[in-house]
């Protein structure tokens, strides 16, 4: 960024339609912006998963859906299945998978997934059918696009974004900081 440029910040606020795990008075909140068929946002989920586990009733943790459709062809797929699961009270439970499997996100595999975490899977196939997240998915995007991200993982804490381009470092300093 250039000198007087302002720092991206979060242009959608948190909402109890979010999903969201934490209380909703913490003292910090997270936002992360991400895509299950991201091998980053893969391979950075256990340190997210640490700074969840480590700040506890501390933070509140939010995840948004950024699909990068042109990239991963299965991501906004994947993120229809999740909300599918969020319906059923099961989101969390869907996110770890999906993001613990981000390379087995075809219908097929969604569909097993939603048969391990005992969905109801006749709602979950029509819900999936109709495409009934989709529009929670592209307001997930269209809100990003406001924040201006253009990649997987973005992190906002605070509303305000952290780069951690080069690491989870700076994520869990700004955490912190806010402690």
């Amino acid at each position: 960024m250039s000198a007087g440029s302002k720092v991206a910040t979060l242009a959608d606020p948190v909402t109890p339609l979010d999903n969201i795990a934490g209380p909703e008075h913490a003292r910090v909140t997270v936002v992360e912006y991400g895509d299950f068929e991201c091998p980053t946002c893969a391979a950075i989920e256990p340190a997210v998963r640490h700074l969840r586990d480590l700040h506890g009733q501390s933070m509140r943790f939010v995840f948004r859906h950024f699909p990068l459709e042109d990239a991963h062809p299965h991501a906004l797929m994947a993120a229809e299945a999740a909300e599918a699961a969020g319906a059923q009270s099961k989101f969390w439970e869907m996110h770890d998978l999906l993001l613990q499997n981000s390379r087995m996100l075809g219908r097929k595999h969604l569909e097993e997934y939603a048969l391990r975490l005992e969905l109801d899977i006749d709602r979950f196939r029509a819900e999936m059918a109709e495409e009934l997240y989709r529009q929670r998915v592209r307001e997930h995007q269209e809100g990003g696009r406001r924040s201006y991200i253009h990649g997987t993982p973005a992190f906002f804490v605070d509303g305000v974004i952290q780069d951690v381009s080069g690491g989870v470092g700076p994520l869990f300093d700004a955490v912190a900081k806010r402690l």
